[in-house]
């Protein structure tokens, strides 16, 4: 009786299919480090917002406040003729909204939308 050796099943990928995963692998962390640095930026403007409206005590106050943040902090997306300050019960409301665009190659484009807003401290009591 004469054993033949069993036939075994390739597994695991080609080369071909080890280079197409790499691309798409390779292509995703590009998109991810052009996407990072915005959002790191919109944490930056989230912040300057906050202090801005916390320690605004007019409306050019407020975006004077944030303009200096935004030279400090290399924000370049949005200025402080670009917020909505409004007032409601005694506070200021300071809301934002922009918007960055991405190029992923050829006409697509990444559109990414940021806004957010914050509220000043209460007035003091006089």
């Amino acid at each position: 009786m004469t054993h033949y050796p069993i036939k075994r099943i390739p597994r695991g990928l080609s080369i071909l299919s080890l280079l197409v995963v790499g691309a798409v692998l390779a292509y995703l962390a590009i998109i991810g480090a052009k996407v990072v640095p915005t959002a790191t930026e919109y944490m930056a403007v989230k912040n300057a917002v906050k202090e801005a409206a916390q320690t605004g005590t007019t409306v050019a106050n407020i975006r004077q406040s944030f303009d200096r943040h935004a030279d400090a902090g290399y924000i370049s997306s949005i200025h402080g003729s670009d917020l909505d300050v409004s007032k409601a019960n005694g506070r200021f409301v300071v809301a934002f909204n922009y918007q960055k665009e991405i190029p992923l190659g050829g006409p697509a484009y990444l559109l990414l939308k940021y806004s957010g807003s914050a509220t000043g401290a209460q007035p003091a009591d006089k």
